[in-house]
């Protein structure tokens, strides 16, 4: 399957889950630190429509700074009732809005950590296809778009899911299913009790303590993505998921 129909398919799965939640259950905090179910549902919403512009006007407006991008959309969206951004997130469910020059692989990873963040919390579970979850590895753990802020977080750690065999780098060793895996690496704090290893307490500092970059090291990687030759399998629409 195309990463593009993965994630239009993913897109309609979760409306279809948070058209059958209580608003107890969408006040309820996800596993995305600061933000409720309802928050999380905002910001799947915050780039369906003119997301590039939005996201050239961001990078312009904050020095690249993604968090306050996400966060200043994310609050604007939140404003909307719950129905009107189940609503949104169906009928935009085919928006092609993309990071520049990334591909949709950062966009499936973000649709699927965010299925996870509502989910776990919740104990709503749901058998997430292979093929999605290999996306979302391959893309942490290897080039992921600047606005995964992931910098040196993985760096001397071999990342290993024990439920599939995918397996990148060397060093101290965190390991774990899949699904708390991603979750993880891609910054949960609330799963790392799920990964084991010797390496998992250097990626638990990390999270806790994240360095701070300044303007010009946030540019970097936006501006880096212009030059940086892209492999055409992984930008094209026929993409499909990597053989991890």
């Amino acid at each position: 399957m195309r990463v593009y129909d993965m994630i239009v398919d993913e897109r309609r799965q979760i409306a279809d889950l948070l058209s059958t939640l209580t608003p107890d259950q969408l006040r309820a905090p996800s596993l995305c630190a600061g933000w409720t179910v309802h928050d999380v549902a905002a910001h799947l919403t915050t780039f369906l429509r003119y997301g590039q512009l939005k996201i050239y006007l961001g990078l312009v407006a904050t020095a690249a700074d993604f968090d306050r991008v996400n966060g200043w959309l994310t609050r604007r969206a939140a404003r909307k009732p719950d129905r009107e951004l189940v609503d949104l997130l169906r009928r935009h469910a085919g928006s092609r809005t993309t990071v520049p020059r990334s591909g949709y692989d950062p966009v499936l990873a973000d649709v699927v950590l965010h299925d996870l963040d509502i989910r776990i919390p919740l104990g709503i579970a749901r058998q997430l296809p292979e093929d999605r979850l290999a996306v979302t590895f391959h893309h942490l753990t290897t080039r992921p778009a600047p606005g995964y802020a992931m910098g040196s977080r993985l760096a001397g750690l071999r990342i290993t899911a024990t439920d599939t065999g995918w397996d990148v780098g060397a060093g101290p060793s965190v390991r774990g299913p899949a699904e708390t895996l991603v979750l993880g690496i891609g910054g949960r704090s609330a799963v790392l009790d799920g990964l084991t290893g010797d390496g998992v307490p250097l990626l638990r500092q990390r999270l806790a303590d994240p360095r701070r970059r300044g303007a010009r090291e946030r540019l970097a990687g936006p501006l880096g993505l212009l030059v940086r030759p892209q492999p055409a399998t992984r930008r094209s629409r026929d993409a499909v998921a990597p053989l991890t």
